[in-house]
This record gives C-alpha cells, sequence and structure tokens, in this order.
C-alpha cells in the first residue's frame, strides 16, 4: 500500500505551481514534473489524478485559498451582529490583500488569462474559488434583500458587481510587467470605496 503525506503532496503542488507558471498548462506534462521531483508518474497520480486536479490544486493554494476563506467568514454565525458592509469590507480586504501582494497568485492569474482562450484553465479557476465566493456572496445579498437593508434584484448578479467594483482598480496589475505590492491602508481604502459604491448603488 502506497503512503501519502502531506509533505510529499505540497512538494509536489510546488512544483507543478512553477513548472506551469515556466510551460504553461497545455505544455506542462506529468512527465516533467516527475522529471523534475526525482519521482516517478505513478507517485504523482497516487495523489493526484490526472493534471486537470493537480492544476485545481496549484490554483486553490495559490490564488483561491483566500476568496474561499474569506467566503467562509460571510455567513459565519459569530458574525451574525456584524453589519453587511463590515462582512463585504473585511471579506474585500481579504481577497485584495493577496492580489497586491502576492507574486505567485498573480503569476497564477495572469497564466489562467493567457490559458482561458484554448484550454478548460479558465473553468478550472472558477470552479476552484470564484464560484464559491459567488454564491455565497448571493446568499448574504438574498438575505439583505428579505431583511429590507438591499433593494431587490438578482442576488447573483448583485455578487458578481460588488466582486467588479472590489477588483476595478487592480485588474491593470495583471497586465503589468511589474506589479509593486500595496500598502494594507491603500487595501482598505480601495475596499472601503468599492463598499460605498455598491451600497450607494443596491442599499435602500
Amino acid at each position: 500500500m502506497k503512503v501519502r503525506t502531506e509533505a510529499r503532496r505540497e512538494a509536489i503542488v510546488e512544483a507543478a505551481a512553477q513548472l506551469f507558471q515556466e510551460m504553461g498548462y497545455e505544455r506542462a506534462s506529468m512527465n516533467e514534473l516527475a522529471k523534475r521531483l526525482g519521482g516517478s508518474k505513478a507517485t504523482l497520480y497516487n495523489y493526484f489524478p490526472s493534471k486537470e486536479e493537480l492544476f485545481s490544486a496549484v490554483i486553490r493554494t495559490y490564488a483561491t485559498q483566500h476568496l474561499t476563506d474569506a467566503a467562509s467568514a460571510l455567513n459565519d454565525a459569530v458574525a451574525k451582529s456584524v453589519t453587511l458592509e463590515e462582512k463585504l469590507q473585511h471579506f474585500g480586504e481579504q481577497m485584495l490583500k493577496v492580489m497586491t501582494t502576492d507574486n505567485t497568485a498573480l503569476a497564477v492569474y495572469r497564466m489562467v488569462v493567457g490559458e482561458a482562450g484554448h484550454s478548460d484553465m479558465g473553468m478550472l479557476f472558477y470552479e476552484a474559488g470564484p464560484r464559491e465566493s459567488v454564491e455565497k456572496l448571493a446568499r448574504l445579498f438574498s438575505s439583505a434583500m428579505d431583511n429590507g437593508i438591499l433593494r431587490l434584484g438578482d442576488p447573483q448578479i448583485r455578487a458578481l458587481q460588488f466582486l467588479s467594483l472590489i477588483t476595478a482598480e487592480i485588474e491593470i496589475r495583471i497586465f503589468q510587467r511589474t506589479a509593486p505590492p500595496l500598502s494594507e491602508k491603500r487595501v482598505r481604502e480601495m475596499t472601503s470605496c468599492a463598499v460605498r459604491m455598491f451600497m450607494a448603488g443596491a442599499g435602500k
């Protein structure tokens, strides 16, 4: 029986992240990854049944885990007394901190943009993080509509609109050759601006 360890899994994901960045999703192979790790393909497949699942693990580790963590906090039982604006501020800051300070996360985003037109990478990325954020934001907004905090509308569209406001000022970073990190103060300011604009348009 083959024994799997968390340390080995993390090493595979780390090496795969580097490989995907260097070669892109389509050209990267399990053969090449096995060579770099000094093991066999059988070992890799023992951890990840396919390249798609391995890439999903890379995405979640380096680019979307912060979204999952931030989204989970939206409906946290201990946060029931927190205002909608405060919840959105916390979510937005958690989202932007990674996108404005983590070079590996930014590299993954760039890779997804570059490959999405000719592979399934774009949807793999979406399913590994953004979809969950949209769904949880939509549930939060639906509840806020029921409680008279937000005007009635499609909760999922509202979620997409809020995410667009949050990322409006940083999307250019994906296309810049070098993108210097932003301070926590600047992240708070950008998030606060997005929350205010969202509430001005969707709030009662």
